[in-house]
């Protein structure tokens, strides 16, 4: 008794979905998508810093080259998505936790790259470089990442360009230690662009102002070096 032949499934690439070409066979990602992820890959370091030095201008930073009159650059209005960006819990770490995950499909130790953002976002990328024709070809989760990556740049070059995007922000983790554990609250803080006003959903603290949301930010920071010299 004849049994009509199974309809062959032709394998497609894992980041657009797009039937791969006979010579990209055994692959997980089209190289089409491999160029395009790696070009956002080298992007990324520059766009990070340039939104780094907005960042700095938003907190009230002098000018390079400005002149020495002792006045300070006037407070520019918060653009909170540039902020989530650079902050703890922005660039560095979506890239680190990539990093993170390919390290631990090829047996390595994770990264060591626990620095500050502006320290870690190139070693990262470094990284991720060097390794994206190993995980195009071997690694089942490529289509996660090369999406997660295109997002990444998206989200800053959309920053640096000014488009808006509604709703509420990521800008970090919470730096309040309770003062019986010693326990960091380390909850995801978020704030909406309608108001300066941040309350952590478990500890409840509150960053009412512009004022406070420096302080935050200096406690972040403070909380991340602390965390690299552990």
């Amino acid at each position: 008794m004849n049994h009509p032949a199974q309809e062959y499934d032709w394998p497609a690439c894992a980041g657009c979905d797009r039937p791969l070409w006979e010579t990209e066979l055994g692959r997980h990602a089209c190289r089409p998508c491999e160029d395009k992820t790696l070009r956002r890959l080298r992007e990324l370091p520059g766009l990070f810093a340039q939104l780094n030095t907005t960042a700095s201008l938003m907190r009230g930073a002098r000018k390079v080259g400005a002149a020495t009159s002792g006045s300070r650059v006037p407070p520019i209005p918060p653009r909170l998505e540039v902020l989530s960006l650079v902050a703890a819990g922005g660039v560095a770490v979506r890239l680190r936790d990539i990093e993170d995950a390919w390290r631990a499909a090829l047996g390595w130790t994770v990264a060591p790259w626990r620095g500050s953002p502006a320290q870690a976002v190139p070693e990262h990328t470094k990284f991720l470089i060097n390794n994206l024709p190993w995980a195009v070809d071997d690694y089942e989760s490529i289509g996660q990442d090369i999406e997660d990556l295109r997002r990444l740049h998206a989200e800053c070059t959309a920053a640096l360009t000014g488009e808006r995007r509604p709703g509420r922000v990521n800008i970090g983790l919470c730096p309040v230690t309770d003062g019986e554990t010693g326990d960091r609250c380390n909850t995801q803080l978020t704030a909406s662009a309608a108001s300066p006003r941040i309350q952590c959903g478990n500890c409840e603290t509150e960053w009412p102002d512009m004022a406070a949301w420096r302080d935050l930010r200096r406690q972040q920071e403070a909380a991340t070096e602390h965390g690299a010299a552990a």
